[in-house]
């Protein structure tokens, strides 16, 4: 199947059919993994890492595919590989060509997504039924208070700022630790 028809079948809301078709550029990814001295387990984390970057930039309005899909895995997965490994050289970073930029950033924000999704499943019941209540349910803090039994609206405020403050810690610390 051509890119265009899978871009087609992203835009007509057929991700499964698009993505089946993807799927079967994974041996040639997988390759690539195995050659760089990763596992076959490496391999898949690092494709779903890579569909996954896809997937949100397919999302944003002002994203276009300027090569092949196999082209784009290809050098998405390549740098998702090379910075699990911490191994690029301040000289590579400097060197990167426009589309390396763009790639690189897709693969930073992503760990991003992925250090705040830790961080929200590390705060206890409590605090993750507050910041969704806030966040996804648009609730008031009023209602908020009433429903999860906080004497006051401002009672809730402020648990919702410990909440908060206790989510970006966690964040903190993930990512400083991962920088280490």
């Amino acid at each position: 199947m051509s890119d265009q028809k899978i871009v087609q079948l992203f835009k007509n809301g057929q991700r499964s059919k698009a993505f089946k078709e993807l799927y079967k550029l994974y041996p040639r990814i997988e390759k690539l993994i195995l050659s760089k001295g990763g596992t076959k387990a490496d391999a898949s984390d690092v494709f779903q890492e890579s569909l996954i970057i896809l997937n949100r930039n397919l999302e944003k309005s002002d994203f276009k595919l300027t090569s092949s899909f196999y082209t784009y895995l290809y050098s998405v997965s390549r740098f998702v590989w090379k910075d699990s490994q911490k191994q690029f050289s301040k000289q590579e970073l400097h060197d990167f060509n426009t589309d390396q930029v763009s790639v690189f950033h897709s693969v930073l924000e992503e760990q991003k997504y992925l250090f705040a999704e830790n961080a929200f499943r590390k705060l206890g019941e409590r605090c993750q039924d507050l910041l969704q209540r806030f966040y996804l349910q648009k609730m008031s803090f009023k209602d908020i208070a009433e429903v999860m039994q906080f004497k006051s609206e401002k009672i809730a405020k402020n648990q919702k700022y410990k909440c908060l403050k206790k989510a970006k810690d966690i964040y903190r610390t993930t990512f400083n630790t991962v920088q280490s």
